[in-house]
């Protein structure tokens, strides 16, 4: 009951109280986990404390009651063909490059946290409409629930692509904690899901199976990790080289992956060497969005990432329509049937052939 958390100081610090815990646990699970030294004999002991930190977090993303919405000015419907959302520091440009890309006015200001609710705005780019959603900046603690931070990694799960935008002066250290934060709340940035089968059974216990050999994983250190989500029995196949995360991953169910792209802004500040070096940063485009500089590469590669299909339609006797074409995500499928239900949902039933 959001509004009686607000007219009630009490219930509000209760809240409060048990969120510290699971943050108190969770901050004594990753000193444990800094502690272990990594090898052979102390997988089973990581990957159990890896499933335990793995559940408090899904704890303090998802707290039991349910909690409200995603919060006033977060929720913005989806449009168009794909949704990008940019997220950052305070005042790393994110604004400024929001207003020169979509023409969209979002509150520009040299002090932190401008913007305080999601801005959308729209671009056209080679036939397909796509949605830009500018989100207010989030700092250090984010996924524990600092700040709007809860609410912006929200938003960033519904994305197609995500824009990192990073002040080039101090890129690599920003980069680093972004990831962690977006991590934390079970986004996967620029990663495929992991080859693994899982399934929970009756009885028969765990039965492990391999398709290639395995550094990391084993028959005790998967039973461990299962243990601590209850599951004595299942049957799992490790298709790729597993590592504790991935198996935790499959088990959780609730991670998503998003392609993501950093944008390394204010590059007028640096030199020609150092923007050299700059570009060597894997997924990246270096930018200045005050001078809309190398907008053109930003876009290309956005459009790279969004891996989308466009599909030309042709009336019968007439050229095929240049101007609109039919827009599908090449990742969800480019079948006929999905060609069919994007146009109109009954087609599919009047369809005879292709």
């Amino acid at each position: 009951f959001p509004d009686l958390e607000r007219e009630c100081p009490t219930i509000r610090r209760e809240n409060d109280a048990k969120n510290m815990s699971v943050l108190d646990r969770i901050a004594e699970i990753e000193a444990e986990m800094a502690r272990t030294q990594k090898n052979k004999a102390t997988a089973y002991h990581l990957g159990t404390l890896k499933a335990r930190l793995a559940k408090l977090r899904r704890e303090l993303i998802t707290p039991k009651g349910g909690g409200g919405g995603p919060g006033e000015g977060f929720d913005v419907a989806k449009t168009g063909d794909a949704r990008i959302g940019f997220v950052g520091f305070p005042s790393v440009g994110k604004s400024t490059l929001m207003t020169n890309l979509a023409g969209v006015y979002s509150e520009v200001g040299s002090y932190e946290f401008t913007t305080l609710t999601t801005v959308p705005g729209v671009i056209r780019y080679k036939g397909a409409k796509i949605q830009l959603l500018d989100l207010p900046g989030i700092i250090e603690g984010a996924k524990d629930g600092k700040g709007r931070g809860r609410q912006v990694i929200a938003v960033a799960r519904t994305c197609s692509l995500i824009f990192i935008v990073l002040d080039v002066l101090k890129p690599l250290h920003d980069k680093r904690v972004i990831e962690r934060e977006l991590e934390g709340f079970g986004i996967r940035l620029n990663k495929q899901p992991p080859n693994i089968y899982f399934k929970k059974k009756d009885k028969g216990g765990i039965n492990l199976t391999t398709s290639v050999s395995q550094s990391n994983l084993e028959l005790e250190s998967v039973r461990s990790i299962l243990s601590e989500y209850k599951i004595h029995n299942a049957d799992v196949t490790l298709r790729c080289d597993a590592t504790a995360d991935d198996l935790i991953d499959v088990v959780e169910g609730n991670r998503v992956y998003v392609p993501c792209i950093y944008v390394l802004n204010k590059i007028d500040q640096i030199s020609i060497e150092e923007l050299d070096i700059i570009y060597k940063i894997p997924h990246a485009v270096p930018i200045s969005a005050h001078h809309k500089w190398n907008f053109d590469d930003l876009l290309e590669k956005m459009w790279e990432y969004l891996n989308l299909t466009r599909i030309y339609t042709k009336p019968k006797g007439q050229l095929p329509d240049y101007a609109a074409p039919v827009v599908l995500n090449s990742a969800k499928g480019t079948t006929v049937e999905i060609f069919c239900n994007n146009l109109h949902k009954s087609i599919m039933r009047e369809f005879k052939h292709a």
